[in-house]
């Protein structure tokens, strides 16, 4: 989908259109809305004017994503939102309405199953399709069936979405960035030499920073460089898997089925701070968001139907270091106090000394719950006590 979160709030502002607006900092609150409408009469009455702007904000929030306007500015998803608004001031800011996105989300991909059942959810706002075996899907390499889906999407939810269509999924996920937004573009098997070759190493979905970084070290910029490289050069520098994998990818090679069905692994929440808190001077705000954290996670894999007997927490410190621990019990939970016990036991295992920037508490391990209730219950572990001394993790205030 083209700038998901952005396109369905231009849905509920259209008098935004064509202008850079950005979505993240806060939630969307029906009272919020409620608020504006008895203001203005309806939303799509709000002058431009009356938007909060970018350059106002003040806070650890990121952005969400970015309407492309907005992206012309070099803001982008996931960039810090002070950043941003040094970037983009004058964006127009809007707050997050996940359950709303929620519901288009549900809406696009129900179109698309209509006409090509063969589909795998990547998210709220992706999808790989096979559409090998629809009828008519080959016609003209797949653009008819491509327009139609596009067709019908806006049809039904008035908002666009691009088409990558290759042989595989990984030409397919370059392919869909080519023309956004509403584009559609096809790549086969002779065509990776002129239209793939030429990209940045880091186009390829599984090249990372750090992988980048060491390619672009090597001397290796382009996908074209990358498939110059020989498979054993490759393995030499990059390990016998991931070395391999880039010699296949750097040719267009990806034999990964589209999956119907998938499991997730894990289930976590997590939450950046306006302002760095202290294990010491914040315990009780800190207590409060962790607690919350787990209630969340618990309220999501009840809601999902799993359970899981991993339990792991994240912390991300002033200084931008992040550390993680995590305690496997005896026995599956969705048991928000066990999750709550258990990674306190976690956060024990963890310096607290400085502040905080960032909390996240996550449960792995993960099975349906009918398969879990077979379990006894969930055992705690008891973690050995240290004595208390300078330093030492277990002696510092924990978020009770």
């Amino acid at each position: 989908m083209d700038a998901f979160f952005a396109s369905v709030e231009l849905l509920r502002y259209p008098q935004l259109k064509g202008l850079p607006v950005v979505i993240g900092g806060s939630r969307h609150t029906p009272e919020h809305e409620a608020q504006l409408i008895a203001q203005w009469g309806s939303l799509d009455a709000i002058p431009v004017e009356a938007f909060p702007r970018l350059a106002r904000y003040v806070g650890r929030g990121v952005i969400t994503t970015a309407t492309y306007p907005a992206r012309q500015f070099g803001v982008g998803s996931a960039m810090g939102m002070m950043k941003a608004a040094r970037l983009c001031p004058q964006a127009i800011l809007l707050p997050i309405d996940f359950v709303r996105y929620r519901q288009y989300s549900r809406t696009f991909k129900d179109v698309i199953l209509e006409m090509a059942p063969l589909m795998e959810d990547r998210g709220v706002d992706e999808v790989y399709i096979d559409f090998t075996q629809v009828p008519d899907g080959q016609h003209e390499g797949g653009r008819v069936l491509a327009a139609s889906i596009q067709q019908r999407i806006f049809e039904k939810t008035g908002l666009t979405c691009s088409v990558g269509v290759a042989p595989n999924k990984l030409l397919a996920k370059m392919a869909s960035e080519f023309n956004k937004p509403q584009g559609i573009s096809i790549v086969m098997p002779q065509d990776v030499e002129h239209q793939i070759w030429p990209l940045s190493c880091r186009k390829i979905n599984g090249i990372g920073p750090k992988a980048g970084a060491k390619l672009q070290g090597l001397g290796i910029v382009t996908i074209g460089e990358l498939a110059a490289k020989s498979l054993p050069w490759l393995i030499q520098h990059f390990g016998k898997s991931y070395g391999a994998w880039l010699h296949a990818a750097s040719h267009g090679q990806d034999d990964r089925a589209v999956v119907t069905e998938s499991e997730p692994v894990s289930m976590s929440r997590e939450t950046t701070f306006d302002s760095d808190l202290h294990a010491g001077h914040d315990k009780v705000q800190l207590g409060a968001i962790f607690t919350r954290l787990c209630e969340r996670v618990a309220q999501d894999l009840q809601r999902k139907g799993y359970a899981g007997r991993t339990i792991g927490i994240k912390l991300r410190y002033a200084n931008f270091k992040s550390v993680t621990r995590e305690i496997t019990v005896d026995a599956f939970t969705q048991d928000a106090g066990t999750i709550r016990r258990v990674a306190g036991q976690c956060l024990k295992r963890v310096p607290l000394e400085q502040s905080i920037r960032l909390l996240g508490v996550r449960v792995g391990c993960l099975v349906h719950w009918d398969a879990s209730t077979q379990q006894a219950e969930c055992a705690v572990p008891v973690l050995p006590r240290k004595s208390a001394g300078k330093g030492d993790p277990l002696s510092l205030p924990l978020f009770d």
